[in-house]
């Protein structure tokens, strides 16, 4: 018995992590949060944090920072993900 595998085609974002920081930005505005109050937190250094807004991600950010900051802004995680 042997199992057929194939390259399936997929539909990814190639802007996925801009969107990811937009939405960021954008709640954590609206709740009236600091870059160096969220960057606090969360744990993770302001300079880092200012860089992560300012370049659209593009040094990348864990899991584990992404999930911190969906707790510290009261959202669910997946929230980061919806295109608008």
């Amino acid at each position: 018995f042997s199992l057929t595998t194939f390259k399936r085609e997929f539909d990814f974002d190639p802007n996925i992590i801009e969107v990811v920081v937009k939405n960021i930005k954008r709640i954590r505005k609206e709740k009236g949060i600091t870059q160096e109050q969220l960057a606090l937190d969360v744990g993770i250094s302001y300079d880092y944090y200012r860089h992560f807004e300012a370049d659209l991600g593009k040094e990348g950010i864990s899991v584990i920072n992404l999930y911190k900051i969906s707790v510290v802004l009261g959202v669910d995680i997946g929230t980061f993900f919806v295109s608008k």
